[in-house]
């Protein structure tokens, strides 16, 4: 009964019972029907039909500052359902949605708490490349602080026509997230609850300790040096398998949540437990949701939403040996060396005479991995459990909404988001346990502790006035929405660390002494603070935006359509001279199904064709290492200079840059057409769009300090992105008890750098040196972004005959058999460093997703399955890594050339050959894979068996990653990185299988 807690649900049959007033009215509603309201009129017999809920084009969705029906808007938002992400065992819920949406790339991590790469239609900019996120309204760059089990839905904005009101923020696209509100007439409470374990899948191969002994007193022949004595047979250790675990994953949330016809209300509980396969790796999170609207009369409603979290992230960002690295750190461990302890006794460094029982881990052998290699356990089980860190944040809105002259609505929006991190990290005395030498035993690992103090303060705050204009005219509908905005935020982030000095005490392995003023430094000059903004960890800075916007949504007999947004964005980062930016976009659709023509088919049901244009912007600015650069109209300071005045040699200080009065953001000229329509009686929904992205002006760090001359921010150079997008649906109703439902999506991408400043040196905006010093990540004119460059392998030298045949690479180095042969690409006769070309691209050419949902009965079967095509990743790990760094073997190695005719593709092994350790298609690997992201199998009691008290009982079983098939020899296939620098396999980054098992109960 509407406006009470008096409720029902019916049998299967559909019949009910209900004592209620005698005027009232009642709500009727059930998963995949629409809501209907009836008012009883004093009758005590009623007979109600549902519907079938609505269709894709009459969904209600959710745009820039407001809401519209799709079938009125002329771009392309693609809406998921909140239940899509709720039930997968992934903290972040955009994660749950890899191959899930046409033009939406995810790149996905395996460590808890680590954000995925995600890019909308591709990599729009050198510097910013990921989407804007708005929840409720406010502006986020991440949604740590959102409980998954909290959303309504998610809308996924990219044309021009969706964007252009989201101003300097809106080229790189949105992702826009509503939160639950409670249902009208409805007191609901939910309890939601997922437990599973993670396994680490696609194990890379390495070779066991008799395959080591072979390969290394080979390698050392080859260069005829005599093998260093070590222990060759104290250990066979698999060291993936020593470092990593089954992990486990849990969840649970509940949820309150009523509604009146003057208030609703809603609030949420949530706790997650995350761990990571890398022992100790583990994310907590507590978070929870209220919101509340009261309807003051019948013109004014007010309300208020907060989010609030507490994450603890107690290690995996702290230290090198945390995360992804502690695999990369492991498999370069030769299988000789033990992974488990030794028990020792072991000397207290400050008192001679205290010694204490131990049990120690292996260190490397000096003699062979002394150069970077070691025990990756040795700092993981002696440090994980040293750090404090602690993040509290809150993110709440304010909103008061005033409907007035009958057309009109005015709704005004205070936003808050705060945040602070306390992070404290200790460095504690351990030792370790040499095996090797003449007198194997312990040894300081540190012997000096250390403590680190992090105390990081994030503000943000935005403020929405809009006013919206809603009338019909007979045949003209119009919506008109204007409105001024403001955001501000600022970043306060503050370290300090005090090292004990060698003649001063230790600080204690005591939580309560882990501050920087903890009374044991007896020497001041080892206490240190660090407030500097150029620090990628430890800047502040703030800046603000003003912006006025206006929008119009029209149409005419709901026939032709017509879309127009501007907006008009200052902000405090750009001088003044172009501090104020223009940004707009116009789009026009067509549905074709209502003209008269269309009137005698009975094919198709919908039928839209749709168009838009405008100038996105993107508030970019970053490094050539992708690092943000906070204040691009105001350089920084860098220290360490000398000015010389008479006699006298003084500090100084420069410029990071030259400062540009001429600077401005980014803007991308953007176009999209495309067609959507339902057929065969609604069974069938497709959509295809072209699009076409722009980017001008892009905001460009210039380096020319090996030229000597200051290096200058500037805009310069343009590229572009486009592609097609094919994305549909089959809706099967087979009888009452049997439904399918069949989607697929598939994004063909194409992207280039169509120019670069003539102020660039060489003509090459990005180098990124992934190995050794060999220019291998590059963006220039003509070529797709962060292409590959390098040498192209043609084979192996068999032969000294080979190699004379061969153009000479003396340039390169001295070859001799069993070396690469590099391919003369300029045909100058001789083989140079001239001849490094194009050798891969880490875009895909195409990236595409299937699923499938299965219902019979109480029973569900579906299945998301996706991946991509056509791209490369370049290995940075196994054979030729490094010639300074004793590691351990790739299994690939076996295959390498040891005599004429054995390999024509892994080289001889050999660390003193120079010349394979190049930039080659030799590291180049195929990045297509295919992967059944989620298999999930529920069901949900009927209500005969859960009785009238329960409105819903469902069990499930969901299998995330299940299986890939892949063509590289990485634990997966798929690598992030910044806007130039990405694909990269540092021999890191598992993504594990997640076995989990739910329960979702609704009273």
């Amino acid at each position: 009964v509407k406006g009470t807690a008096i409720g029902t649900s019916t049998d299967n049959d559909g019949n009910f019972t209900l004592t209620v007033p005698e005027k009232g009215r009642l709500v009727i509603s059930y998963i995949g029907y629409e809501t209907q309201e009836v008012a009883i009129n004093s009758q005590s017999v009623l007979n109600i039909k549902l519907t079938a809920a609505k269709r894709v084009m009459d969904e209600v969705v959710v745009i820039g500052y407001g809401q519209a029906n799709r079938r009125d808007l002329t771009g392309s938002i693609v809406k998921i359902d909140g239940k899509e992400v709720q039930d997968k065992p992934n903290t972040n819920p955009i994660a749950s949605l890899q191959s899930k949406v046409a033009g939406l790339s995810v790149v996905n991590n395996g460590t808890p708490g680590k954000e995925p790469d995600i890019r909308i239609r591709g990599t729009v900019s050198i510097g910013n490349v990921h989407p804007l996120y708005v929840v409720d309204g406010i502006f986020n760059d991440n949604i740590d602080y959102l409980n998954p089990n909290d959303i309504e839905s998610i809308e996924i904005l990219k044309d021009p026509s969706s964007l252009a009101i989201f101003g300097v923020k809106g080229a790189t696209g949105v992702i826009a997230i509503t939160t639950k509100r409670a249902k009208a007439g409805q007191t609901n409470i939910s309890f939601n609850t997922t437990y599973g374990f993670k396994n680490l899948v696609d194990k890379i191969k390495m070779v066991n300790a008799n395959q080591f002994n072979t390969l290394f007193a080979e390698e050392n022949a080859n260069n005829n040096v005599a093998t260093p004595d070590y222990p060759k047979n104290l250990a066979n250790t698999d060291w993936i398998d020593a470092v990593t675990r089954t992990a486990h994953f849990s969840a649970s949330n509940v949820s309150i949540s009523s509604s009146t016809d003057k208030n609703k209300f809603n609030l949420g509980f949530g706790y997650t437990h995350d761990e990571g396969i890398v022992k100790h790796e583990q994310l907590k999170k507590v978070l929870v949701s209220l919101s509340d609207e009261f309807k003051l009369s019948k013109n004014i409603r007010v309300g208020v939403n907060i989010n609030a979290s507490r994450l603890n992230d107690p290690y995996n960002v702290t230290s090198d040996a945390g995360g992804p690295d502690v695999l990369n750190a492991a498999r370069k461990v030769i299988p000789q060396v033990p992974s488990g302890t030794i028990a020792q006794k072991v000397a207290n460094p400050y008192n001679s005479a205290d010694s204490l029982t131990s049990n120690l881990y292996y260190s490397t052998f000096p003699s062979i991995q002394n150069s970077g290699v070691q025990n990756p356990l040795i700092q993981l089980e002696n440090e994980w459990d040293k750090t404090i860190n602690i993040e509290y944040r809150a993110v709440g809105s304010v909103f008061a909404e005033i409907n007035f002259l009958k057309y009109l609505t005015f709704r005004a929006t205070v936003y808050g988001d705060m945040s602070n991190v306390d992070k404290r990290v200790y460095t504690p005395l351990y030792y370790a346990y040499n095996a090797s030498g003449s007198a194997p035993g312990p040894y300081l690992v540190n012997n000096l502790t250390e403590v680190k103090q992090y105390s990081n303060t994030y503000r943000k705050a935005q403020q929405d006035y809009i006013l919206t204009f809603k009338k019909d005219f007979g045949d003209h509908n119009l919506t008109a929405t204007g409105g001024f905005t403001t955001y501000y935020s600022g970043t306060f982030l503050r370290e300090a660390e005090a090292k004990q000095n060698a003649l001063g005490s230790p600080i204690p392995n005591d939580q309560r002494f882990w501050y920087v003023n903890n009374g044991f430094i007896n020497d001041q000059t080892q206490v240190t603070s660090d407030l500097s903004p150029t620090d990628n960890v430890n800047g502040q800075n703030e800046y603000s935006t003003v912006s006025v916007l206006g929008r119009v949504l029209y149409n005419y007999q709901q026939k032709y359509f017509l879309n127009a947004s501007y907006r008009d964005d200052a902000s405090s980062r750009i001088p003044e001279k172009n501090r104020h930016q223009q940004f707009w976009a116009v789009g026009a659709a067509w549905d074709v199904s209502k003209e008269s023509f269309m009137k005698d088919q009975n094919i198709f049901d919908f039928l839209k064709l749709k168009g838009s244009v405008g100038v996105l912007g993107n508030q970019s600015a970053s490094h050539l290492d992708g690092s943000p650069i906070n204040y691009p109209a105001y350089p920084s300071l860098n220290t360490g200079a000398n000015a010389v005045f008479g006699t006298n040699v003084y500090s100084a200080a420069t410029p990071a840059y030259i400062e540009n009065p001429n600077l401005k953001w980014e803007t991308v000229a953007a176009q999209e057409v495309g067609v959507e329509l339902n057929a065969l009686q609604n069974r069938l929904h497709f959509e295809f769009n072209y699009f076409n992205k722009k980017t001008k002006d892009l905001m460009t760090y210039v380096s020319r300090s090996s030229l000597g001359i200051p290096d200058e921010l500037i805009n310069g150079g343009s590229l572009r992105n486009w592609g097609e997008e094919f994305s549909a649906s089959w809706n099967q109703q087979f009888n009452k008890d049997l439904a399918l439902t069949l989607g697929g999506n598939i994004t063909f991408l194409k992207n280039k750098v169509l120019s670069l400043s003539n102020d660039i040196p060489n003509g090459v905006l990005d180098v990124t040196s992934q190995n050794n010093g060999e220019a291998i990540s590059e963006t220039k004119p003509g070529m797709p972004i962060g292409y590959f460059k390098g040498m192209i392998v043609e084979g192996v030298f068999q032969s000294y005959a080979d190699i004379i045949k061969h153009p000479s690479q003396d340039q390169l180095g001295t070859a001799r058999p069993g070396d690469l042969k590099y391919k003369d690409v300029n045909g100058d006769g001789v083989v140079s460093y001239a001849d490094r070309t194009f050798i891969g691209n880490p875009t895909p050419k195409f990236t595409y997703g299937v699923s499938f949902n299965l219902t019979w009965k109480g029973f569900n079967l579906s299945s998301d399955m996706g991946g991509v095509w056509g791209n490369q990743v370049y290995r940075t790990w196994g054979a030729l890594e490094s010639p300074f760094q004793r590691v351990n073997y790739a299994a690939f190695e076996l295959d390498r050339w040891h005599g004429a005719g054995t390999s024509n593709f892994v080289p001889l092994l050999s660390q003193g050959d120079r010349i394979n350790y190049i930039g080659s298609t030799f590291s180049i690997e195929n990045g297509s894979y295919f992967r059944i992201r989620n298999l999930q199998l529920g069901y949900n009691f009927s209500r005969s068996i859960i009785g009238k008290s329960v409105k819903n009982l469902r069990l499930y079983v969901n299998v995330q990653n299940l299986k890939t098939w892949k063509n590289n020899s990485g634990y997966t296939a798929e690598y992030g990185g910044n806007a130039t620098s990405f694909g990269y396999d540092n021999g890191g980054g598992a993504i594990p299988r997640v076995t989990t098992m739910g329960l979702n109960v609704t009273f």
